[in-house]
């Protein structure tokens, strides 16, 4: 799978304060598409996995303005993946929105405790999901 998307840039020249970076972690192709189409017609690059484990390796490597993580992941749970996230010094200060379908009361509160910084509930809202990314990524 081809994580970066092909541009004239590279990640490192976007990071030059062109172009804001989203690293999404969603295993469902559909859901993939719909946010990563979304964000870059309102101007982020995007960075995508469907691992869990090569979410931290994406996030060392490119240091993205925001993770998208969805928490419902096939080999390690989303959760998980952000709790490394949060205890590794160079990655904890990035903000991790989570995106699922979770939605029973006290999904939120479990969400946020477990290092999230915001969530998202399946299906998403497209004027909510854009405000969220601007909120802890900036504006593109």
């Amino acid at each position: 799978m081809d994580n970066l998307d092909q541009s004239p840039m590279s990640v490192a020249q976007m990071k030059g304060g062109i172009m804001k970076t989203v690293l999404i972690v969603e295993d469902n192709e559909l859901n993939m598409k719909l946010f990563n189409d979304l964000l870059e017609a309102h101007g982020y690059a995007t960075l995508k996995t469907a691992d869990g484990i090569e979410a931290i390796e994406l996030a060392r490597a490119h240091h993205p303005d925001l993770i998208l993580m969805d928490i419902q992941l096939p080999e390690v749970s989303g959760l998980e993946v952000t709790k490394w996230l949060k205890e590794d010094d160079d990655l904890k200060a990035i903000p991790v929105v989570a995106v699922t379908a979770f939605a029973m009361k006290g999904d939120e509160e479990r969400i946020r405790e477990g290092g999230c910084e915001a969530y998202l509930s399946k299906p998403i809202s497209v004027a909510k999901f854009l405000e969220t990314v601007r909120a802890y990524a900036g504006a593109a």
